[in-house]
Protein backbone atom coordinates (compact mmCIF):
# COMPACT_ATOMS: atom_id res chain seq x y z
CA UNK A 1 0.00 0.00 0.00
CA UNK A 2 1.10 3.56 -0.57
CA UNK A 3 2.17 6.07 2.08
CA UNK A 4 -0.96 8.21 1.54
CA UNK A 5 -3.73 7.39 4.02
CA UNK A 6 -6.52 5.29 2.54
CA UNK A 7 -9.89 4.57 4.11
CA UNK A 8 -12.68 2.22 3.11
CA UNK A 9 -16.29 2.60 4.23
CA UNK A 10 -19.11 0.07 4.26
CA UNK A 11 -22.87 0.39 4.63
CA UNK A 12 -23.61 -2.98 6.18
CA UNK A 13 -21.77 -5.40 3.88
CA UNK A 14 -21.89 -3.07 0.86
CA UNK A 15 -18.84 -1.03 -0.12
CA UNK A 16 -19.54 2.71 -0.01
CA UNK A 17 -16.18 4.21 -0.89
CA UNK A 18 -12.47 3.66 -0.75
CA UNK A 19 -9.66 6.17 -1.14
CA UNK A 20 -8.49 9.41 0.44
CA UNK A 21 -9.97 10.13 3.88
CA UNK A 22 -11.83 13.25 2.72
CA UNK A 23 -13.44 11.43 -0.23
CA UNK A 24 -14.55 8.56 1.97
CA UNK A 25 -15.81 10.90 4.70
CA UNK A 26 -17.95 12.82 2.20
CA UNK A 27 -19.33 9.57 0.75
CA UNK A 28 -20.21 8.36 4.26
CA UNK A 29 -21.92 11.66 5.08
CA UNK A 30 -23.95 11.46 1.86
CA UNK A 31 -24.93 7.83 2.54
CA UNK A 32 -26.08 8.64 6.07
CA UNK A 33 -28.09 11.61 4.81
CA UNK A 34 -29.75 9.31 2.23
CA UNK A 35 -30.72 6.91 5.01
CA UNK A 36 -28.01 4.24 4.95
CA UNK A 37 -29.13 0.81 6.13
CA UNK A 38 -26.00 0.48 8.23
CA UNK A 39 -24.15 0.01 10.25
CA UNK A 40 -21.88 2.46 8.43
CA UNK A 41 -18.26 1.73 9.35
CA UNK A 42 -15.06 3.29 8.06
CA UNK A 43 -11.71 1.48 8.21
CA UNK A 44 -8.12 2.60 7.94
CA UNK A 45 -6.72 0.38 5.17
CA UNK A 46 -3.23 0.41 6.71
CA UNK A 47 -4.35 -1.03 10.04
CA UNK A 48 -7.80 -2.54 9.52
CA UNK A 49 -9.05 -0.54 12.49
CA UNK A 50 -12.38 1.29 12.57
CA UNK A 51 -12.00 5.05 12.15
CA UNK A 52 -14.38 7.44 13.88
CA UNK A 53 -15.17 10.29 11.48
CA UNK A 54 -16.55 13.61 12.66
CA UNK A 55 -19.08 14.37 9.91
CA UNK A 56 -20.60 17.52 11.43
CA UNK A 57 -20.75 20.64 9.33
CA UNK A 58 -20.14 21.27 5.66
CA UNK A 59 -17.73 19.55 3.30
CA UNK A 60 -15.23 22.35 3.97
CA UNK A 61 -15.53 21.79 7.73
CA UNK A 62 -14.91 18.06 7.29
CA UNK A 63 -11.96 18.71 4.96
CA UNK A 64 -10.44 21.10 7.51
CA UNK A 65 -10.68 18.44 10.23
CA UNK A 66 -9.15 15.75 8.03
CA UNK A 67 -6.26 17.97 6.92
CA UNK A 68 -2.68 17.50 8.02
CA UNK A 69 -2.77 18.27 11.78
CA UNK A 70 1.00 18.60 12.07
CA UNK A 71 2.40 21.87 10.73
CA UNK A 72 5.50 21.48 8.61
CA UNK A 73 8.53 22.41 10.63
CA UNK A 74 12.25 22.20 10.33
CA UNK A 75 13.96 19.13 9.02
CA UNK A 76 13.98 17.37 5.68
CA UNK A 77 10.35 17.11 4.55
CA UNK A 78 11.23 15.48 1.22
CA UNK A 79 12.52 12.46 3.14
CA UNK A 80 9.56 12.39 5.51
CA UNK A 81 11.82 12.48 8.55
CA UNK A 82 10.00 11.84 11.84
CA UNK A 83 12.02 12.56 14.96
CA UNK A 84 11.59 10.03 17.75
CA UNK A 85 13.53 9.00 20.80
CA UNK A 86 15.82 5.98 20.74
CA UNK A 87 17.23 4.57 23.96
CA UNK A 88 20.60 2.87 23.67
CA UNK A 89 23.36 1.92 26.04
CA UNK A 90 26.51 4.08 26.07
CA UNK A 91 28.51 1.44 24.17
CA UNK A 92 25.91 1.54 21.39
CA UNK A 93 26.12 5.34 21.14
CA UNK A 94 29.94 5.10 21.09
CA UNK A 95 29.83 2.60 18.24
CA UNK A 96 27.29 4.70 16.27
CA UNK A 97 29.36 7.84 16.74
CA UNK A 98 32.38 6.10 15.21
CA UNK A 99 30.46 5.09 12.04
CA UNK A 100 30.78 7.10 8.83
CA UNK A 101 27.80 9.42 8.43
CA UNK A 102 26.85 9.37 12.09
CA UNK A 103 24.11 7.68 14.05
CA UNK A 104 21.14 8.50 11.82
CA UNK A 105 22.76 7.30 8.60
CA UNK A 106 24.01 4.12 10.27
CA UNK A 107 20.65 3.32 11.87
CA UNK A 108 18.81 3.84 8.55
CA UNK A 109 21.31 1.57 6.78
CA UNK A 110 21.00 -1.15 9.45
CA UNK A 111 17.19 -1.00 9.31
CA UNK A 112 17.17 -1.21 5.51
CA UNK A 113 19.48 -4.24 5.64
CA UNK A 114 17.26 -5.93 8.25
CA UNK A 115 14.14 -5.25 6.14
CA UNK A 116 15.79 -6.82 3.09
CA UNK A 117 16.91 -9.85 5.10
CA UNK A 118 13.37 -10.22 6.50
CA UNK A 119 12.17 -11.50 3.13
CA UNK A 120 8.78 -9.80 3.50
CA UNK A 121 7.80 -11.76 6.62
CA UNK A 122 7.04 -8.63 8.67
CA UNK A 123 4.97 -7.16 5.85
CA UNK A 124 3.06 -10.41 5.43
CA UNK A 125 2.40 -10.65 9.17
CA UNK A 126 1.16 -7.03 9.24
CA UNK A 127 -1.18 -7.71 6.29
CA UNK A 128 -2.65 -10.74 8.08
CA UNK A 129 -3.22 -8.71 11.25
CA UNK A 130 -4.85 -5.88 9.25
CA UNK A 131 -7.14 -8.34 7.47
CA UNK A 132 -8.01 -9.99 10.78
CA UNK A 133 -9.03 -6.68 12.41
CA UNK A 134 -11.28 -5.90 9.44
CA UNK A 135 -12.70 -9.44 9.35
CA UNK A 136 -13.47 -9.37 13.07
CA UNK A 137 -15.49 -6.18 12.74
CA UNK A 138 -17.29 -7.06 9.51
CA UNK A 139 -17.44 -10.85 9.22
CA UNK A 140 -17.26 -12.15 12.79
CA UNK A 141 -20.79 -13.52 12.60
CA UNK A 142 -20.58 -14.91 9.06
CA UNK A 143 -20.25 -18.62 8.23
CA UNK A 144 -16.64 -19.69 7.83
CA UNK A 145 -15.18 -16.82 9.87
CA UNK A 146 -13.32 -18.97 12.38
CA UNK A 147 -12.02 -21.32 9.68
CA UNK A 148 -10.96 -18.36 7.53
CA UNK A 149 -9.14 -16.86 10.52
CA UNK A 150 -7.25 -20.08 11.18
CA UNK A 151 -6.27 -20.36 7.50
CA UNK A 152 -5.22 -16.70 7.43
CA UNK A 153 -2.82 -17.06 10.34
CA UNK A 154 -1.60 -20.45 9.13
CA UNK A 155 -0.69 -18.83 5.81
CA UNK A 156 -2.94 -21.19 3.82
CA UNK A 157 -4.22 -19.00 1.00
CA UNK A 158 -6.48 -21.51 -0.78
CA UNK A 159 -8.48 -22.58 2.32
CA UNK A 160 -8.67 -18.92 3.37
CA UNK A 161 -10.28 -17.96 0.07
CA UNK A 162 -12.60 -20.98 0.21
CA UNK A 163 -13.90 -20.03 3.67
CA UNK A 164 -14.48 -16.44 2.52
CA UNK A 165 -16.24 -17.54 -0.68
CA UNK A 166 -19.76 -17.38 0.77
CA UNK A 167 -19.33 -13.87 2.17
CA UNK A 168 -20.95 -10.83 0.51
CA UNK A 169 -18.87 -9.87 -2.56
CA UNK A 170 -17.68 -6.42 -1.38
CA UNK A 171 -16.72 -7.77 2.02
CA UNK A 172 -14.87 -10.75 0.55
CA UNK A 173 -13.01 -8.59 -2.00
CA UNK A 174 -11.82 -6.11 0.62
CA UNK A 175 -10.76 -8.88 3.00
CA UNK A 176 -8.69 -10.52 0.26
CA UNK A 177 -7.19 -7.15 -0.70
CA UNK A 178 -6.11 -6.44 2.88
CA UNK A 179 -4.71 -9.94 3.35
CA UNK A 180 -2.51 -9.49 0.28
CA UNK A 181 -0.37 -12.41 -0.72
CA UNK A 182 0.72 -14.49 2.25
Amino acid sequence: MSDAPSYTAFDGHMLLATGAPIDVALAVKAAIERGAVGPVLTFDDATGRVVDLDLHGSALDIAARLGDPVPRGRGRPKLGVTPREVTLLPRHWDWLAAQPGGASVTLRRLIDEARRADGGQSQSRAARETAYRFMSAMAGDLPGFEEATRALFAGDRQPFEQHCAGWPPDLRAHTLKLAGTF
